[in-house]
């Protein structure tokens, strides 16, 4: 189904949960939130796919969004043991946890024009425009989210230290 392998059924369904976790807490938080429980979910389930996708790549480029993926995760994930970095490790945690969501929706979404519906997918090109479209999407989405997420974080610096100013 799909021509999908065993292996890449593995990788597939293990990473799959990171897309509703991802979207849930964007929704709720306006970011990733490594330490709750919907952040650990999207952890594991990243970390599946992310070191999966070395076993189902046939590409360069897949290995290299797998590598990316991976250290964006750890980074992010691992920042937040790094007091030293004091409010700059949460901007440091923010963009690597959105860059590891964005790397996973590009292939997410490649692989799915390409592949649905079965036996007559929608894309058959990698320069197709509804693939190109929907990758340029995809980034318009990352910079407008980031960017957005950047200026929380400093708004939220700003009237944290207006309230210790103040006080």
């Amino acid at each position: 189904m799909f021509g999908i392998s065993p292996l890449g059924w593995v990788h597939t369904l293990g990473s799959l949960p990171a897309i509703p976790a991802a979207a849930y807490l964007f929704a709720r938080h306006g970011r990733i939130v490594p330490r709750s429980t919907v952040g650990a979910v999207y952890f594991v389930s990243m970390l599946i796919g992310a070191v999966t996708a070395f076993l189902v790549a046939h590409q360069l480029v897949s290995y290299v969004i797998g590598a990316a993926t991976l250290v964006l995760l750890l980074a992010g994930y691992g920042v937040g043991y790094l007091p030293t970095l004091g409010r700059a490790g949460l901007y440091v945690e923010t963009i690597c946890l959105t860059l590891s969501a964005f790397l996973l929706m590009v292939p997410t979404v490649t692989e799915t024009l390409r592949r649905v519906p079965d036996g007559h997918p929608l894309v058959t090109d990698l320069n197709s425009p509804l693939l190109l479209g929907a990758q340029a999407t995809l980034l318009g989405l990352l910079v407008v989210g980031l960017t957005a997420q950047i200026l929380y974080l400093r708004r939220q610096g700003r009237a944290g230290m207006a309230g210790v100013v103040a006080g």
